[in-house]
């Protein structure tokens, strides 16, 4: 007997989600496990669900499905994408250019018929197919104790790296992620400042500088931060910033 194929449908419209699970209804073989209306919702349904496929629009409101594609990266198991979207040209041309797999709008029976069958033999997608769709995260992926937290990158007060991890630290807690904090300055370098070579600060975290003595007694510029009673130190190279305020 074939496998069941388990499908996640995430569509911020309730009518094209209904009529994904009608076409999926005249399918063999697969069963509709849960539904979304945007790419945080399927992330997090997908962790109980466990889909084999995740129908994931582009445009959707609080995380599009590009995103949501990217944190599913690190589920277990991982679930292949296959996307949905009405006329996009950029996105159409790297798809192709990239072999995923999407669905046009009106999506019509015979082409979701050759996408599920090509999805029992599909590789999951990699991060690096998605990087010419890539935007900026509006959150990052924290894979912790078997689950991955999903952390709004305007709750995050600062990024530091720590040997070969980076502390992200909210008002609540501090999160670990494999990322390079260069890379993150570069992808969200308007929010962040970097105070020295290990920490980016979020400019809106930033209550104030002030100067303190540090552990060999000298004179240092701190950061103070809202919310957390942490300080950052600042480097000398990037002491300007105060001069700046």
């Amino acid at each position: 007997m074939p496998q069941i194929l388990k499908i996640l449908i995430a569509d911020d419209e309730a009518p094209a989600r209904n009529r994904m699970r009608d076409l999926l209804s005249d399918i063999e073989g697969v069963l509709v496990v849960a539904e979304a209306s945007n790419g945080k919702e399927a992330i997090d349904l997908a962790q109980t669900t466990k889909p084999d496929v995740m129908l994931l629009d582009i445009r959707m409101p609080l995380m599009d499905g590009i995103e949501a594609a990217q944190h599913a990266q690190k589920l277990d198991p991982r679930p292949n994408i296959i996307f949905t979207t009405a006329f996009d040209a950029y996105a159409i041309k790297a798809f192709d250019l990239n072999a995923i797999d999407y669905l046009l709008k009106p999506i019509r029976l015979e082409r979701l018929q050759t996408a599920i069958n090509k999805a029992h033999t599909l590789k999951p997608l990699s991060i690096e197919a998605l990087k010419p769709l890539q935007k900026i995260r509006s959150h990052l992926s924290i894979h912790e104790r078997g689950r991955v937290l999903l952390v709004p990158i305007e709750q995050v007060i600062y990024l530091r790296a720590e040997l070969k991890y980076i502390t992200v630290r909210t008002t609540e807690r501090e999160y670990l992620i494999e990322e390079s904090l260069t890379h993150l300055e570069a992808e969200f370098g308007e929010r962040f400042l970097r105070l020295h070579r290990n920490c980016l600060a979020a400019v809106d975290f930033i209550a104030g500088y002030e100067k303190r003595l540090n552990e060999a007694n000298e004179a240092q510029w701190v950061a103070l931060l809202r919310g957390i009673p942490e300080t950052i130190a600042i480097s000398r190279r990037q002491q300007h910033l105060v001069r700046e305020t």
